[in-house]
């Protein structure tokens, strides 16, 4: 009877600190989501470069022969695009889906940190710690909100270490694999961290393990891996090879105020914080470094009574430091064949620190506890206690924004409306930030735009760059004849203008339109010496316009002769 009663309370204390997980979770989530849906052209930075494409399943004529909507698709996992083909499938809007999913990957996120804890450290309010600081670093970087394959890393792969610490072969071989077919470099990861399970350390020496199973585990997972990655290695080849790091060292596009931001002069930021080169990027909130305290203080368990209830799935976590180390440098020695390095380790540290600075946290207040009570010092341990949970819960409260989602919203819904009603198959110019908005919100393709200027793979980026030195030449050409030239080579069927692109200073404090030299800079020394022929278009041939916006039909440049 005793032992049933037991079993019930333990089951009402588990019970409790998984729905406050979870409450907490929906609680983030829900803030997010609401900002998604405050107005009907909002959609996160990122989907802007997945999602457009996506709607050709809907009619596989929009975006025909678009090279930018060409390589995003070639470019985007083989899962994520599967994913949204069925759910274009059961006619339900991309976007819309984007906004939404994030609620259902933040609750499979929550269970399976939970879960991933229990097995580590079976104290139900660690988990609640570890999964509310997840939670936390989550909705303060774009790594549930984004509508990108990135969103699903975290419940994939908590799920992968979950069902590895329970050695289910089954439950690590589909989350390898979905792993690998949506977010296909965690994969190399996952591998890594099955590898590193065939060896344990024993007596200070590396013990060799004689487990037969281990070893099946790791050839399928060899062959999961190899079979779902390298469909993906075929897809995105389309436009390979990747540029060299000593090609992307002589570029801008990869330096400070470039579209990548990649390299740096500070070696200390390159390594260690760079957003795409350090491998301690973007970790945040501080609580989450508390982890890194964590190895210290089980150095001195006699001191920590409760270090008794860490489970063996412990070693599960320098496996994955490790691993994700070992990926971090292989990226950098091969840069960029295998993505950004800092992706290899953004992601796995936020999860590894998480669940240490949890079971840091309760090692210590548990110790504290201890002692105080031995002195009779109750009512200050509680009071510790509720001021530690308290501001725990509450230390998103005190920062200015929270969450901080990557959502963009769309500035002219009319532009947006009137593009929509003009035929598929119209190619807008531009150099303004509002083209980036037009492939998702109108469904019409853009010569260039800021956002889709990745210079990764050089068959898709010498193109890109042609037309954007092409695209300023035209805009600030003095000669009608190069104009009506640029037109007809890339069919251009709109040229969206801002008001304010034909002053110098347009151009010279637009780092982005900086990049391409020596286009950037002739045109500054026109638009100083005389006034671009386009701009004598704007009242003639414009067919739209707002605020600062006007959107000129090239077929009127074609047929008019400018006004001398």
């Amino acid at each position: 009877m005793a032992q049933n009663n037991n079993q019930n309370q333990s089951r009402l204390i588990f019970t409790f600190w998984y729905c406050l997980s979870l409450a907490f979770a929906i609680i983030y989530i829900l803030l997010g989501v609401r900002q998604a849906f405050s107005s009907q052209y909002i959609v996160s930075d990122d989907a802007r470069e997945y999602i457009p494409w996506i709607y050709r399943y809907f009619n596989s004529d929009l975006f025909s022969g678009d090279l930018i909507a060409d390589y995003f698709q070639s470019i985007t996992p083989i899962g994520y695009g599967l994913l949204y083909k069925i759910v274009v499938a059961l006619n339900i809007d991309p976007v819309f889906f984007s906004k939404i999913f994030p609620i259902f990957l933040g609750i499979i996120t929550t269970t399976y940190c939970f879960l991933l804890c229990m097995q580590i450290f079976p104290i139900p309010m660690t988990g609640f710690i570890a999964s509310l600081l997840l939670n936390q670093s989550l909705c303060l970087h774009d790594d549930l909100f984004s509508g990108t394959p990135r969103d699903f890393i975290y419940p994939l792969f908590l799920a992968f270490l979950y069902y590895l610490i329970k050695f289910s072969k089954s439950g690590i071989l589909i989350a390898i694999a979905l792993q690998a077919l949506i977010y296909p470099i965690i994969g190399f990861i996952d591998l890594l961290i099955v590898f590193l399970t065939l060896f344990d350390w024993q007596n200070n020496q590396i013990k060799f393990s004689r487990n037969q199973q281990s070893f099946i585990l790791f050839l399928a997972a060899t062959i999961v891996v190899g079979i779902t990655i390298l469909p993906y290695t075929i897809q995105s080849s389309k436009f390979a090879p990747v540029i060299t790091a000593a090609v992307a060292r002589t570029m801008s596009d990869y330096w400070y105020g470039g579209r990548v931001s990649f390299f740096s002069n500070n070696i200390i930021s390159y390594w260690f914080d760079g957003r795409d080169s350090g491998f301690f990027a973007l970790i945040a909130p501080p609580q989450l470094l508390l982890g890194l305290l964590l190895p210290i203080i089980l150095k001195f368990k006699s001191y920590f009574p409760l270090t008794q209830q860490i489970q063996t799935g412990i070693k599960i976590l320098p496996r994955v430091v490790i691993a994700s180390l070992i990926m971090f440098l292989t990226a950098h020695l091969l840069a960029f064949k295998l993505h950004w390095p800092s992706r290899y380790t953004h992601h796995t540290f936020k999860m590894v620190l998480a669940l240490a600075a949890a079971i840091f946290i309760t090692l210590i207040l548990d110790a504290v506890w201890q002692w105080l009570r031995q002195r009779g010092g109750k009512k200050v341990i509680l009071s510790t206690i509720a001021i530690l949970f308290i501001g725990l819960v509450s230390y998103p409260s005190s920062l200015k924004v929270f969450p901080k989602t990557p959502y963009v919203e769309g500035k002219v819904p009319e532009l947006y409306s009137f593009l929509q009603k003009q035929p598929q198959n119209i190619v807008i110019a531009s150099t303004a930030e509002e083209a980036d908005n037009i492939p998702i919100f109108a469904q019409r393709k853009v010569l260039v735009g800021k956002e889709y200027a990745l210079p990764i793979h050089t068959k898709y980026y010498a193109q890109f760059h042609r037309r954007m030195l092409d695209l300023i030449d035209a805009q600030y050409s003095e000669d009608i004849n190069q104009i009506n030239s640029f037109i007809q080579k890339y069919h251009i069927s709109f040229w969206l203008l801002e008001r304010s692109a034909f002053v110098p200073e347009y151009i010279a404090k637009n780092s982005w339109l900086q990049q391409y030299q020596p286009a950037a800079e002739q045109a500054i020394s026109k638009l100083n010496k005389t006034q671009p022929i386009l701009a004598t278009f704007i009242n003639s041939c414009t067919v739209f316009a707002a605020d600062n916006l006007v959107l000129i039909n090239t077929s009127c440049i074609e047929a008019t002769q400018p006004k001398k």
